[in-house]
């Protein structure tokens, strides 16, 4: 098969689109199926690592300053920074002969599908919203608590629906790992401390949490690891703080060795992206932050069901107050294991296959 992956990332959008693409693009390149990625030039694009990781990419056009977003756009279009009409024709022009076009775009509904997909290929959507409609073949929602009647209307009724952490895309070492790191939760101790707001932290909310930890009483053996993106714009500041700390810290940029990473680490405080998968799937302690409206449901919903401890959303809340007081209280193996009980059965680290899979078989129909 040949596949077009239609995502991007920047500033404001973030990586995970980008990267949660790519993973799926190792996965299928790995099955003898060719991967191809259309990217828009936002400030902020991967095309970098989409070009090491040994995609062909087609960078479209930086848009101009001029763009306004219709009354009848999705809630999420002015991500495009471009008319939908435009950027359904760059991307058609770019993907005009793929089995499949998939996107991974909340700016995006059936219209622009219907415009950009050539006349032999078969349209796949990731999404996380279900707020628009979708012209599509095969559609993935891999979050908690969603249910395939959300999409009711939505979708046309052919459209095969792949629901629920089952087939979240992460990368194969999770699952690996994932025995490893659940029995090494069993004797843990406070010692090693993830910090992961994204790939970009917009807001720089790294800094705010460090000063937070700083200030807390944790165990004398405890060091910090930080993981940023490298086109991150606090980067520099957040080194900075890195090197006033009072504990070992270190800012580790554009990891590729997550899972390790997170099987090394005793307590993850995180934003609630995609990366809140890959610490369900390891088992590790989490302690959770909104950074942007899309993630609000998920982490309310990973919070109810005892996953991690929902810290609040950073633009409104008091989770700064709640940071403290919840580290203040991690003292032990035992409270340490309080936090995330309820990581272990919710998923095996295997959507990705499962993913690739179905979109062979419905290549084959």
């Amino acid at each position: 098969m040949k596949i077009a992956f239609r995502a991007d990332a920047s500033v404001q959008i973030g990586t995970g689109h980008v990267m949660r693409c790519l993973t799926l693009a190792n996965e299928l390149s790995g099955r003898g199926h060719t991967c191809r990625f259309v990217c828009r030039d936002l400030p902020g694009h991967l095309s970098q690592m989409i070009g090491d990781a040994g995609f062909d990419l087609t960078l479209l056009p930086a848009p101009a300053d001029d763009f306004k977003v219709g009354a009848d756009d999705p809630g999420h279009a002015a991500w495009a920074e471009v008319p939908w009409k435009l950027d359904a024709a760059q991307t058609l022009a770019a993907a005009q002969d793929v089995d499949w076009l998939v996107v991974d775009h909340y700016a995006f509904d059936a219209r622009w599908q219907d415009a950009a997909l050539g006349p032999k290929a078969k349209f796949f959507v990731i999404d996380d919203l279900a707020d628009r409609p979708h012209n599509a073949d095969l559609l993935l929602d891999q979050n908690l608590g969603r249910s395939v009647s959300d999409y009711d209307g939505l979708v046309p009724l052919t459209c095969t629906r792949l629901i629920g952490p089952a087939y979240v895309l992460m990368r194969p070492e999770f699952a690996e790992l994932r025995e490893e790191s659940l029995a090494r939760r069993k004797s843990a101790q406070l010692a090693h401390i993830l910090v992961t707001m994204g790939g970009m932290d917009n807001d720089d909310v790294t800094s705010k949490v460090l000063t937070v930890i700083a200030k807390s009483d944790l165990p004398e053996v405890c060091e910090i690891t930080v993981v940023m993106g490298r086109n991150a714009p606090w980067l520099s500041k957040v080194r900075g703080a890195a090197a006033e700390m009072p504990r070992p810290t270190h800012v580790a940029v554009d990891v590729t060795q997550m899972a390790s990473l997170m099987l090394q680490s005793d307590l993850a405080i995180g934003a609630a992206g995609g990366t809140s998968w890959e610490r369900c799937c390891l088992g590790l302690p989490s302690l959770h932050l909104v950074l942007a409206d899309n993630q609000a449901s998920v982490a309310q919903t990973i919070d109810d069901a005892q996953i991690s401890v929902l810290l609040g959303d950073v633009r409104r809340d008091d989770w700064q107050i709640r940071l403290h007081d919840t580290l203040e209280r991690i003292v032990d193996q035992k409270s340490l294991e309080c936090l995330g009980t309820g990581t272990f059965d919710l998923l095996d680290g295997l959507g990705c296959a499962r993913t690739a899979i179905e979109l062979e078989r419905d290549f084959m129909t």
